[in-house]
């Protein structure tokens, strides 16, 4: 079936779903394979469920002379094909955001801003995969949207490079790289390789443009590297201190970190703003600064800027400060590298509170630097002044047998997994009056801890 085909389908249906369970009247099924399923055997299933054409590519499904399915030699490419068809009906601008930390964030953060003036399209939760990335695009409303806000996340080399294919970005932003994936990618080098491969599709594509945290220097070196001039209109800067391009925007730090962020910003051309955020992290004045700048260059008001980041609410389990009846947590249990763990556990240092608390679980993907990174961050958990320190998971319980902590007043202690700490928790060993930092890698599932809190 030729694309220009399937998109005549897809103008006349265009909502898409791959999954049989949830299926709207009307919409486009996409029978996905995977190692332990194939979407092809649930075809006629989302047809009864009210679909309106299935996409399928396996032949032994399709009955004679049933229109409503349509045969395609991979249905994953077909889905992938057909959302870049569709983004090039757009005519709006388009913003690719990758990097290792904070990318939900910011894309977040952006998306906040610029909808106080546009129509924006952006990722839901975290979709930024081979996957998710067609299926925001084919969200896409020309006429309905006027920007959209594309998150695009890997874990091998060429998977940015792939998925900027589909996006075709006419802007691109990295957040930050760091030592993430390790296993998938080799080394740090191999992850600002990967990372970088937005930065080489952008200097490919005539008129787009890169904003650049001009206070990373690892994003100023993956700049060089492309001889990019980041001194040229191909580079729109924004810094966490002065500027020194001529292309900046907007520079800005941070005021106050108690637990939330405070922070001020200015304009190149303009007075300086303040505001309080609800965001937790000191860690994240890059990601507010980006969305900054972003919202400055497409003409959104200092104002209207302000109002959107004040009013930001995390995402759960993203940096999110909850008050429980017994404690205050700080819960970012959703992901967990070496790099922010190191930032996290360094902005709760500075918090000030009589009695904090780490719960801290494995960090996953580290690859052959996963031992050092978490006697790294065991040692830097210990060598705060910490009421109790608790880790989850085999990584970490090598790690406190490894460092032997001794002659000290903290509470230490190793859990296998996040059910023996639930455990703990519910035989009346629960702390109370404490600030907690929740954090590690999604798997742990340690987000299902503030319940017992």
């Amino acid at each position: 079936m030729k694309i220009e085909t399937l998109y005549d389908i897809y103008c006349q249906h265009p909502e898409v779903t791959t999954d049989s369970r949830r299926v709207p009247e009307g919409s486009m099924f996409f029978a996905l394979k995977g190692e332990s399923f194939d979407g092809n055997r649930f075809a006629a299933k989302a047809l009864e469920a009210g679909a309106a054409a299935v996409v399928v590519d396996d032949a032994a499904v399709v009955p004679d002379g049933d229109e409503r399915y349509l045969l395609v030699h991979d249905v994953l490419k077909a889905l992938q094909d057909l959302a870049a068809y569709h983004r090039q009906q757009f005519h709006g601008p388009v913003v690719q955001v990758t990097g290792t930390n904070g990318k939900t964030t910011t894309k977040e953060l952006i998306a906040a801003v610029l909808s106080e003036r546009f129509s924006v399209l952006y990722t839901q939760g975290n979709l930024n995969n081979h996957i998710g990335v067609p299926l925001t695009l084919l969200r896409l409303r020309p006429g309905a949207h006027d920007i959209a806000i594309i998150e695009t996340g890997a874990n091998h080399p060429g998977e940015i490079a792939f998925l900027a294919r589909i996006v075709d970005p006419d802007y691109g932003l990295i957040t930050n790289v760091g030592r993430a994936h390790i296993e998938g990618f080799g080394s740090f080098e191999g992850v600002k390789r990967t990372k970088g491969e937005l930065y080489d599709y952008l200097h490919a594509k005539p008129s787009a443009r890169i904003f650049i945290n001009e206070s990373n220097y690892d994003l100023q070196d993956m700049l060089v590297k492309r001889d990019i001039d980041i001194d040229t209109d191909e580079c729109i800067t924004y810094a966490r201190e002065q500027a020194l391009t001529m292309a900046w925007v907007c520079e800005g730090d941070v005021l106050d970190c108690n637990p939330m962020l405070r922070l001020w910003w200015r304009p190149k051309y303009d007075g300086q703003h303040e505001v309080q955020t609800r965001l937790i992290g000191a860690y994240n004045i890059d990601n507010v600064l980006s969305a900054v700048a972003i919202g400055l260059h497409f003409g959104v008001a200092p104002e209207a800027i302000d109002h959107a980041l004040a009013t930001y609410q995390p995402s759960l389990g993203r940096s999110e400060y909850r008050r429980t009846e017994h404690n205050e947590l700080i819960v970012d249990a959703y992901n967990a590298n070496l790099t922010s763990m190191q930032a996290a556990l360094d902005n709760f240092r500075r918090i000030s509170h009589p009695l904090k608390m780490v719960i801290l679980g494995d960090m996953k993907e580290l690859g052959a630097v996963s031992d050092d990174a978490h006697r790294q961050i065991a040692a830097q958990a210990l060598g705060s002044d910490l009421q109790a320190a608790w880790f989850v998971g085999t990584e970490f319980r090598k790690a406190i047998s490894a460092l032997a902590p001794a002659d000290t007043d903290t509470d230490i202690r190793c859990f296998e997994t996040v059910e023996d700490v639930k455990a703990a928790l519910s035989d009346g060993d629960a702390p109370a009056g404490r600030l907690i930092l929740i954090k590690g890698s999604n798997s742990t599932k340690l987000h299902q801890l503030p319940d017992f809190l």
